[in-house]
């Protein structure tokens, strides 16, 4: 039986690997959280995932305001 990879699912490995993309672009918390949640919300937790993206959406858009 092969062995369950907690750590790199499937979902995250379609392509390029969404940890080594968000590092190649130098993402910050928010960036990554954003780009994780939105490539996964088919795979694993559907609305839920999104409603995450969307928060941490929210808090880089009040961080970006309050450089101005």
């Amino acid at each position: 039986m092969k062995n369950k990879d907690n750590i790199n699912p499937n979902y995250y490995k379609e392509g390029i690997q969404v940890t080594d993309f968000i590092l190649s672009y130098n993402m910050e918390w928010c960036e990554g959280n954003i780009i994780k949640y939105v490539t996964r919300y088919k795979a694993k937790n559907g609305l839920e995932d999104l409603k995450k993206a969307k928060w941490y959406l929210e808090k880089l858009i009040e961080k970006t305001k309050g450089e101005k």
